[in-house]
């Protein structure tokens, strides 16, 4: 390789965008206005310069600041780059059709996830069913990866070993936390069959089926999931949801190849 070939290749560090993309972050998952000094703490910066970077991002509408409380917040300046961004991703733009489709098919509410973050999963895509009660999901929600159906699908086809998978699942939420060995193994169960189902562990009633979908190099970097309520759901739902979902995936996937995607 040549000099200018590893100039190319490296990626160079630019640290006051590293930092600005923390602030964003930190204040997209903060679920009240922060101010300078917890937030320097939490992203172990110096006040100062938190403060420079929040003032710009301000300036560009990304961050709104409140004078009387000295809190930042997220501005709804990036509302129109997160609308762009979802509208150039062929992935939404595909698979919205199929899964209002499949919310009308089995009354359920259908969401396609990608991953934003490294522990984090953002819905791209949502369809709500025309049932009387609908759980309510939004665009652009995030959660975490290890969490609910998705999470056992992400558990099982990342490379994580089981220290890290086991901190990582202590910080999870869940209405009725499972152990972590029968998580592993409901994992283990999700990686043999390809898709994944919580049954009222995440949400109390709610049953959850998701699949993945996976990139070209075979890293799953989104999911395909299935909502119901679990007492709606007749039997033998689940399975036909999940054949449903690889379905739209292996649809979408062989579209994405002839578009070039």
């Amino acid at each position: 390789m040549t000099t200018d070939e590893a100039k190319t290749t490296t990626k160079r560090q630019v640290p006051a965008v590293t930092r600005a993309v923390a602030i964003l972050r930190f204040l997209a998952r903060s679920p009240e206005p922060v101010g300078v000094n917890p937030m320097a703490r939490e992203l172990d910066l110096i006040p100062s310069t938190c403060l420079h970077i929040l003032r710009v991002l301000q300036d560009e509408g990304l961050v709104e600041f409140d004078s009387q409380t000295k809190r930042y917040s997220m501005g709804i300046g990036i509302l129109p780059l997160a609308r762009a961004a979802l509208q150039k991703n062929s992935f939404s733009t595909l698979v919205q059709p199929r899964l209002s489709q499949l919310s009308e098919d089995f009354g359920v509410t259908g969401i396609a996830t990608q991953l934003a973050e490294p522990n984090q999963m953002v819905v791209v895509a949502l369809s709500h069913s025309n049932m009387p009660f609908r759980l309510q999901v939004d665009m652009g929600s995030r959660f975490p990866t290890l969490i609910s159906a998705t999470g056992r699908l992400f558990a099982a086809f990342a490379e994580l070993d089981r220290d890290r998978l086991q901190e990582r699942f202590a910080r999870l939420v869940w209405d009725h936390p499972p152990s972590f060995e029968d998580w592993l193994a409901e994992v283990e169960e999700a990686r043999t069959r390809g898709f994944a189902v919580d049954e009222g562990s995440y949400i109390s009633g709610v049953t959850v089926i998701a699949v993945p979908v996976f990139d070209a190099r075979g890293k799953m970097i989104r999911s395909l999931v299935a909502i119901g309520i679990s007492e709606r759901l007749a039997k033998g739902d689940v399975p036909k949801l999940a054949k449903a979902l690889i379905a739209i995936r292996d649809e979408i996937q062989d579209s994405q190849v002839v578009m070039g995607a």
